[in-house]
């Protein structure tokens, strides 16, 4: 089969699998997402090379407890409370929990980017190895989750608005690079990316969060300005982070010496390839969020 209809045609799979399971209910987009986080836990286990089996059952179990406390706290507390048949109410603290697991995954972060911009740093030691998991891998995608929420309840637009930015960014940064882009951005690392193409990614994602903000989301016109601003916030995290994100990865790969982080989707390569700027813009938007919420 030719190259590039197996790459349109694994590309349009990915693409109505997951917008089918986001809109379709709330259960069946954490069901894909956890599917996607097990796989990228295989994936990045074999990118730094360490035992895959406890990995991916932490990850199960962790993805699971997480997702329940935050999202269906009421129902977990009775489960708890039928389980453990104590006498006093068991109550969780999701914001509590929220904040310790998104300071966590913002140092990690730091060490990501630390770790990427220091060319001294080509090996990777044990703990630091566990450390990325977490913090890189496994705590993103239970944001990927969060973040659908908004500040209230689940509302498909919020992370079908966010992957458009990414696709947006992604497309255009390719487009104006090879079109115009002379000037490497970071050549050791990626060297097909560009500055020009860096620059124009965010300036059409930024374009395309107004579209979202005035034609998707529809917010009223009592909230229209603040909508558009908000989304247009978003683009610029989407633009800068989600590259930033895509080079950590690139990093990752270039230190293992392979092209792709896996081959489950032909053409394109692994989970991590399609979700190594989502994941590590999920933390940031999340943060974007509860910063709102707190000024609100």
């Amino acid at each position: 089969m030719n190259e590039t209809l197996k790459r349109a045609i694994s590309g349009a799979i990915y693409i109505i699998l997951l917008l089918a399971s986001i809109l379709f209910s709330t259960e069946s987009f954490f069901i894909l997402f956890g599917i996607f986080l097990l796989i990228a836990v295989y994936e990045f286990c074999s990118l730094i090379q360490i035992n895959k089996v406890f990995p991916i059952l932490f990850a199960f179990l962790f993805y699971i407890i997480v997702t329940a406390i935050s999202s269906y706290r009421s129902e977990t507390q009775n489960l708890l409370f039928d389980i453990f048949k104590k006498r006093y109410e068991i109550t969780v603290n999701v914001n509590q929990l929220n904040l310790v697991l998104l300071v966590i995954t913002l140092v990690v972060s730091i060490k990501c980017i630390v770790f990427l911009f220091y060319d001294s740093i080509q090996k990777i030691s044990n703990s630091s190895k566990y450390l990325y998991l977490l913090g890189y891998i496994i705590l993103p995608f239970i944001f990927i989750t969060k973040i659908s929420f908004g500040v209230k309840d689940y509302n498909p637009k919020i992370i079908i608005g966010l992957f458009i930015l990414i696709w947006t960014n992604d497309t255009f940064a390719y487009i104006v690079g090879k079109s115009i882009g002379k000037h490497k951005l970071l050549e050791r690392i990626s060297p097909k990316k560009t500055i020009e193409g860096f620059v124009g990614g965010v300036i059409f994602a930024v374009i395309a969060g107004f579209l979202i903000s005035k034609y998707y989301i529809q917010a009223g016109p009592k909230h229209l300005d603040k909508s558009i601003l908000i989304w247009t916030i978003i683009a610029v995290i989407v633009g800068v982070i989600g590259t930033i994100g895509d080079l950590i990865e690139s990093k990752f790969k270039r230190i293992a010496g392979v092209k792709d982080s896996g081959k489950i989707m032909p053409g394109h390569g692994g989970i991590l390839d399609r979700l190594d700027s989502v994941i590590f813009v999920a933390p940031f938007v999340f943060l974007f969020y509860q910063i709102l919420n707190y000024v609100s």
